[in-house]
């Protein structure tokens, strides 16, 4: 959270977990929680994301959230591939983005390691309170980029 202005309120945190609940109710899929050897470690997962005021439309992002005694050691990519893979096959999505803001490189890597795709063209700007303007860089996967992963063509 540190690129979003830092750790958010607990009524915060409360309003944004009701939503994921309702968006995986009304989907299928969304944000999931993940544990590591029983301890919670954050969450990951693709939410539909309805709004047409938003910079790139109605879309749906894969993201994460990993708590900082958890980062490094793979899980946000292990969940995130998961979640590409159940999103790809099972719900049938054409596509997902993924964004984070210039310096958050270490989510930058995540998306590489899952082969998304730099996107320039979709970067986009957006009014966020607690920081002013945050600048999203984008990346994308399409189902037929995932199959070619999946099946071992790169």
């Amino acid at each position: 959270m540190h690129d979003l202005g830092g750790p958010i309120s607990r009524a915060d945190a409360e309003e944004k977990l009701h939503k994921y609940i309702a968006a995986h109710s009304a989907k299928g899929y969304g944000r999931m929680a993940v544990f590591e050897g029983g301890d919670f470690a954050g969450y990951v997962g693709v939410q539909h994301l309805p709004d047409p005021a938003h910079p790139l439309g109605p879309h749906d992002e894969i993201g994460w959230r990993i708590a900082r005694p958890f980062w490094g050691q793979g899980i946000a990519t292990r969940a995130a591939t998961l979640c590409l893979e159940d999103v790809f096959s099972r719900a049938g999505l054409p596509h997902i983005l993924s964004y984070t803001a210039r310096d958050n490189t270490r989510s930058q890597a995540v998306m590489a390691r899952l082969g998304l795709t730099r996107m320039p063209s979709l970067d986009f700007d957006e009014p966020y309170p607690p920081i002013g303007t945050w600048h999203g860089l984008v990346w994308r996967m399409t189902a037929k980029d995932w199959a070619q992963r999946a099946g071992g063509i790169e």
